[in-house]
């Protein structure tokens, strides 16, 4: 069975909202029109990014479309299904494959924290995998989970021929090398984080699904290139660029910080929806500063 190869930089795409705080799909569609110019390997929908948690089924399986029809055949398209309970899961990898996904990134369910051990995601995931039209990719997110997908889990999970990779999200690149050596040969690992993407493919990441690349594609591309082929002070040197935009547009910010971000760069996608609120003033100015020095884009 060929397994899908998923390697470079993809792009967990934010939501357009408009100010009434409605889905804004043309601003959407716009939005996947100008990635898919870029050299991004790939697109992820209704990640956390996508701020998935804050729509309902509808919404998503509209914004799925919405973006399916935007975003070219041949590149992985990828949506984001995790649920709660494993039966909703379920429902959400399929409706997400029969609207077009190529693959699907499923988080870890983490209500009932004290209880989501290693056997339980273990049994979670092969029951979705079993029954996933297409691929699945584990996500693991302790940040907002407030649980941990440990090596020894996908270890196990990696076996499944229809789980195709993990992406973690912490900056835990340990976590990252031990899911790399202790999973099968040719088991996608990603990373998450824009602020350790480097040292993450030092340890054997074969590529990374960051926020930032929405931004500032091109750099983060030229980043995977330089540090996979051994080209390893540039790669050093631009990591180190990145560092300030990384930390405004994640851990200090987030998606209100990526959406502002994305506004000051000339591709507007509205604002976050409540509960989140937009980024202050200061901080506006904070990111124009960051992304002064970046030639690949127009600040405004």
């Amino acid at each position: 069975m060929t397994r899908m190869v998923l390697r470079g930089v993809f792009a967990p795409i934010p939501t357009p909202f408009d100010r009434n705080e409605q889905l804004d799909l043309p601003a959407l569609g716009a939005a996947c029109a100008r990635w898919a110019s870029s050299p991004l390997a790939g697109l992820v929908v209704l990640g956390s990014t996508g701020e998935a948690v804050l729509l309902d089924e509808d919404e998503s399986d509209r914004t799925v479309a919405a973006a399916r029809e935007s975003w070219p055949a041949g590149r992985p398209f990828i949506v984001g299904a995790g649920r709660e309970s494993t039966l909703a899961t379920i429902h959400a990898v399929r409706r997400a494959a029969a609207l077009g996904a190529d693959a699907v990134l499923v988080r870890t369910p983490g209500f009932y924290k004290a209880q989501m051990d290693t056997d339980v995601f273990v049994r979670h995931y092969t029951a979705v995998a079993d029954a996933s039209p297409v691929p699945v990719i584990l996500y693991n997110f302790t940040a907002v989970t407030g649980v941990n997908l440990l090596p020894a889990a996908v270890s196990a999970l990696s076996a499944h021929p229809n789980i195709i990779g993990v992406k973690e999200s912490g900056g835990d690149v340990a976590q990252i090398a031990g899911f790399v050596t202790g999973s099968r040969p040719g088991f996608n690992v990603l990373a998450g984080s824009s602020t350790t993407f480097n040292a993450a493919l030092g340890a054997g990441a074969t590529g990374g699904i960051l926020a930032l690349s929405c931004v500032l594609p091109d750099a983060c591309v030229r980043l995977f290139e330089l540090a996979t082929s051994g080209r390893r002070d540039e790669a050093s040197a631009l990591q180190d660029r990145l560092l300030g935009i990384a930390k405004l547009v994640g851990s200090m910010h987030g998606i209100a910080g990526l959406k502002a971000a994305l506004t000051l760069v000339g591709r507007g996608v509205g604002g976050p929806r409540s509960p989140l609120a937009p980024v202050s003033g200061s901080t506006v100015a904070a990111l124009r500063d960051a992304l002064a020095s970046f030639e690949e884009i127009a600040v405004v």
